[in-house]
């Protein structure tokens, strides 16, 4: 068992990103382990890492090396009367270029294997071998208890690593992966609701089920969601990803949404014509807000902005069921990420000349909520 914190894949982002940059201020020199169920996000969190510091990164599946991929090969030099050894090319060497060396599958490495990397991780050498300063070194791996492939890791090997323990958290994906992703708003809606499915494998175990959700498959559903026109197969396909008892409920939210969310003619039209158009569930209104976030760009922000605003008078203009609708708070959620979504993309004017936000601050402001 890793007897360590859990942690979201959002907050182990910023810890690889704090030893960065301890590490590039020559304050920590540090091998990381990220452990967490297979699916949860470990490979994109070091590439998110590598893309953010500008980073070269080195990719290593241990799964699929040998001892002697990693120490390089022989080479006798008659002249000296020694064997030297080439570097293999898959090992960072330029001291100007930040690098992230991945080993990845670390825990499901040949243990044969494991002495050779025993170096990198604390002596951040192998062979004659050395790594550049600046190169961070993060590893990564799944558990025995997982029901993945993986061999117990000892102490030779545990005490040469920082480890953190990762977690499917619903919000934190949402916010951190989902939404800047762009995937599909049914499934970022299903989500939403049922934060219980975004990770099922420690009950598909209990279960003896060969499938289980993960955020990895809802990705995928994502995909499916865009990629295949037939809704037949298109399910047949969702189920072979999330397992039938999960396929079926989210297909039935999938097809509510796909029939109450008319997104184009919600922006084409104003006033009583487009009030009309509201989605009258929990599920569609939520799908509504993230394809809104989905599909703004600078032309289309004034006029999500006014939809977006309406979603908290439903209540009083529609009466039931939206009066017993948690509105407000969807509404404000929205904003929150329309708003992180425009200032990275310098759009924030659109706000400022708002008359449908400046309502929306305006009441949050008189009931202290600003």
């Amino acid at each position: 068992m890793i007897n360590a914190p859990p942690i979201p894949a959002g907050q182990a982002l910023a810890m690889l990103q704090a030893g960065w940059q301890a590490q590039a201020a020559g304050r920590l020199t540090a091998s990381w382990m990220l452990h967490g169920r297979p699916g949860i996000g470990k490979t994109e969190i070091v590439q998110a890492l590598a893309a953010q510091i500008g980073a070269r990164l080195f990719d290593l599946r241990l799964t699929t090396i040998e001892p002697q991929d990693l120490r390089g090969l022989p080479f006798f030099d008659m002249e000296r009367r020694r064997t030297v050894w080439f570097r293999p090319e898959d090992l960072p060497d330029d001291p100007a270029q930040p690098s992230v060396l991945f080993l990845d599958e670390l825990t499901a490495a040949s243990p044969m294997l494991q002495p050779t990397v025993y170096g990198l991780l604390q002596e951040r050498r192998v062979g004659p071998h050395r790594l550049p300063d600046s190169c961070l070194v993060v590893a990564a791996g799944n558990t025995v208890e997982d029901g993945a492939i993986a061999h117990d890791m000892g102490t030779a090997l545990s005490d040469r690593l920082i480890h953190l323990n990762l977690t499917a958290q619903a919000d934190d994906w949402l916010a951190g992966y989902a939404v800047p992703q762009g995937l599909d708003p049914a499934v970022i809606a299903f989500i939403r609701t049922r934060p219980d499915l975004l990770d099922t494998i420690e009950q598909g175990l209990r279960r003896g089920d060969a499938i289980a959700c993960t955020p990895r498959s809802w990705a995928r559903v994502s995909a499916l969601m865009g990629a295949l026109t037939d809704r037949r197969l298109r399910n047949i396909a969702i189920a072979g990803v999330l397992g039938e008892a999960v396929a079926a409920e989210f297909q039935l939210v999938a097809e509510d949404i796909a029939a109450t969310v008319q997104l184009e003619a919600m922006l084409a039209t104003t006033g009583a014509e487009r009030l009309a158009l509201y989605p009258a569930s929990m599920h569609g209104l939520t799908a509504l807000v993230y394809a809104l976030i989905n599909r703004a760009d600078a032309d289309r922000l004034p006029a999500i902005i006014e939809v977006m605003a309406e979603v908290r008078t439903l209540g009083a203009a529609r009466g039931a069921p939206f009066a017993a609708m948690p509105l407000a708070e969807l509404c404000t959620h929205g904003f929150e990420q329309l708003i992180r979504k425009a200032l990275d993309n310098g759009w924030q004017d659109a706000f400022l000349t708002s008359a449908a936000y400046a309502s929306y601050a305006g009441e949050r402001q008189a009931a202290g909520l600003a």
